[in-house]
């Protein structure tokens, strides 16, 4: 009896102490609950399902500067307030590989609303905007200016050019 319940007692430490060092493959960005202008990050599964056992301290990339977040029951809470609309690039390593979002970030006066962008629309709308200039030659004009609007907003809005490409190159390294 003694034997069984040390068994027991040591699958149930190993089972506690791999879901503290569980890796986080998967994450969601949300609006902080206590509504102070903070993200937080939630583990979560293949399915975006919330992974709540996820417990300590892990290294995330945030817009290019690295970010040391202590997850309490699969949500850390990023510690710079948003102070307007902005694009937010997450990255995170681990031994599986790089899981990364882009993520646009709408402040409209107290509520902050983040939307996942898939990065391979940054590649495909420059390539859409050349393939319509070869086409039709007669709007190459209003193909710059299109172009242009897009860089200056992607600029304006905290998308700069390395984490554009950067973006772009974890998507299409995923898709493959």
């Amino acid at each position: 009896m003694k034997r069984i319940l040390f068994l027991l007692s040591l699958c149930l430490i190993g089972f506690c102490s791999s879901a503290q060092n569980a890796a986080i493959n998967n994450f969601l960005v949300k609006e902080n609950l206590l509504k102070n202008n903070k993200l937080a990050i939630i583990a979560a599964d293949s399915l975006n399902v919330p992974n709540e056992n996820i417990n300590g301290i892990y290294t995330f990339s945030v817009s290019g500067f690295t970010q040391e977040l202590k997850f309490n029951d699969g949500i850390a809470v990023l510690p710079l307030p948003i102070a307007k609309s902005t694009f937010v690039y997450i990255k995170h390593k681990n031994d599986s590989g790089n899981h990364s979002k882009l993520v646009y970030v709408y402040k409209k006066e107290s509520d902050l609303s983040p939307y996942t962008i898939n990065s391979l629309w940054l590649f495909i709308i420059p390539v859409l905007f050349v393939i319509i200039a070869f086409a039709f030659r007669k709007l190459i004009i209003f193909v710059v200016i299109a172009f242009l609007l897009f860089v200056y907003f992607n600029h304006s809005a905290g998308l700069n050019l390395s984490t554009f490409f950067e973006s772009i190159f974890d998507a299409l390294r995923n898709l493959f």
